[in-house]
């Protein structure tokens, strides 16, 4: 079934069980029927059967990050995104099953064999282009504004095979068209993979041992090289003072190599 008519035969089912309901109350209170119908025109969504094939590559890859868990994390697009109180769930042919999604919008992917074989997708209340989603890979314990090198291999990885990057124009090059696979992409310095931070950062360092170093200005706010037209496609669209490229595909930095964060708020 394709992701289309899953979601036209959402909207279908949802209308006619409201039809319904309300036909039944307005038999048995003699008033006229009304019909309230909430639901997402052009939802998030994607591909359950490619994000659990990225829970796959998660565990083959363990060793990169063996203390992490895997979680998935929702972004936002759009400063008018409300990130507040978003449901998500998996919706398959006969299959329709809620995934708790937790206060800082992360969630846990269940398994579910009738999911795969429905080919069935993982559905947000939101609008398509309202949020982008990412691979979360955390090891506990680490120092505070802190992130561990090889957790960040492994979410690439992940996020990659599960199909979880968000850009949609073809002029724009945030991910080379010829660097298709997790392997191209994370094992490349043409990969451009874009991180994260939790807030707007000043400056990024590299941390390994004695060894230290600086990122230049050309791996933060996605390489400076957005012009308006672009950045609808991109999705850092609202929060390029939080992105930053990390070199991991640099096999000279070991994977327990500590990513430090200067903040732009933190005081001099």
């Amino acid at each position: 079934m394709t992701r289309l008519r899953l979601r036209v035969i959402l909207s279908l089912a949802v209308l006619a069980g409201a039809t319904q309901a309300s036909a039944a109350l307005a038999q048995s209170t003699g008033q006229p029927a009304t019909v309230k119908v909430q639901s997402t025109r052009d939802p998030v969504d994607k591909s359950y059967r490619k994000m659990i094939k990225g829970m796959e590559r998660f565990a083959r890859a363990h060793a990169l990050a063996p203390n992490a868990p895997l979680r998935f994390h929702l972004l936002p697009r759009s400063p008018t995104v409300d990130m507040r109180g978003i449901t998500l769930r998996i919706a398959g042919d006969s299959v329709s099953i809620p995934v708790p999604v937790a206060q800082d919008n992360s969630f846990v992917l269940p398994r579910n064999e009738t999911a795969l074989r429905e080919d069935a997708a993982v559905v947000a209340n939101r609008k398509t282009t309202s949020m982008t989603w990412r691979a979360q890979v955390i090891t506990p314990g680490l120092p505070p504004g802190t992130r561990r090198l090889g957790d960040m291999r492994l979410e690439c990885l992940v996020g990659v095979e599960a199909g979880l990057v968000s850009n949609s124009s073809p002029l724009f090059g945030w991910i080379s068209k010829a660097l298709t696979t997790p392997e191209q992409v994370c094992n490349s310095p043409n990969g451009n993979y874009l991180f994260f931070a939790e807030r707007p950062v000043f400056s990024v360092r590299l941390r390994a041992g004695e060894r230290m170093e600086t990122l230049p200005f050309h791996m933060l706010y996605a390489g400076g090289e957005q012009t308006g037209a672009d950045l609808q496609y991109c999705d850092c669209q609202v929060m390029l003072d939080r992105t930053y490229y990390a070199p991991i595909w640099d096999k000279s930095w070991p994977d327990d190599t500590l990513v430090e964060f200067e903040y732009m708020e933190d005081a001099p």
